[in-house]
């Protein structure tokens, strides 16, 4: 965890798509161009985008020069410099920062959601750098040194936390990371328990048990005095359940 596999200036890219809204975190709401990269370091038993993680998904991967994704988000805004959110799979794998760089040149900005579990020097050029460590349910584990990098890498750049939260355990590692961080905002997120198969983005969405953690999730935080912590839902969940594109 922590190493840049080799890597050219082409972007693997599993899709782009909006304009939509972001449906979760510190953006949420904001109209959102998504960039979505193919390949991730990490494989948390409950990813709901398994399409642009494994492998064997790479055939639907397209090779693309950071002016061809440029053109592609150009053509989806008609024009207008929208925010642009990087995302994966974990992108922060991909050289992002010359598209960074185009798109920013013409008044686009840059967000990215990442695990931290890479640092880029590219970090310090992102309107918003959202830093979502995985806690226990996904059975991934931290590297707190890495993460630290990532935030130091920022450079200033915003910075939030998001932490999805299934149970108990990842309660307490929420706590956990935002103790580690006092200095960065923390979201919330309940998770999503019925993420859909790579091939299938139709599979139903059980919104009342995520509604349900949820309800727990609020309560847990209010009764903890814990007013710093900031819960919200996935909006485009509960908008379009499973399906991709939006």
């Amino acid at each position: 965890m922590g190493r840049v596999p080799p890597v050219s200036d082409t972007l693997r890219i599993s899709e782009i798509f909006g304009p939509t809204i972001q449906g979760e975190g510190a953006l949420i709401g904001v109209p959102t161009v998504f960039v979505r990269t193919g390949g991730c370091d990490f494989r948390c038993v409950w990813c709901d985008s398994l399409h642009a993680v494994e492998s064997e998904y790479r055939h639907t991967w397209a090779p693309m020069s950071a002016e061809a994704v440029m053109d592609e988000v150009r053509r989806l805004s008609s024009g207008v410099p929208l925010t642009v959110t990087l995302s994966g799979g974990n992108p922060a794998i991909q050289p992002l920062g010359d598209l960074i760089e185009m798109g920013r040149a013409e008044g686009y900005g840059f967000a990215i959601e990442t695990q931290g579990s890479v640092a880029r020097d590219w970090f310090a050029r992102l309107d918003m750098l959202v830093l979502s460590p995985k806690p226990p349910s996904s059975e991934m584990e931290t590297d707190w040194a890495i993460l630290r990098d990532c935030i130091d890498a920022a450079k200033g750049a915003p910075t939030v936390l998001k932490i999805v939260v299934f149970d108990e355990a990842d309660y307490a590692y929420a706590r956990d990371v935002a103790a580690r961080h006092p200095d960065l905002p923390i979201y919330l997120q309940p998770g999503n328990h019925t993420p859909p198969p790579p091939e299938d983005d139709s599979a139903t969405v059980d919104q009342e048990g995520i509604d349900a953690r949820m309800r727990w999730l609020v309560d847990r935080v209010i009764d903890d005095k814990w007013h710093a912590a900031r819960v919200l839902p996935q909006l485009h969940v509960m908008l379009w359940g499973n399906k991709r594109g939006v």
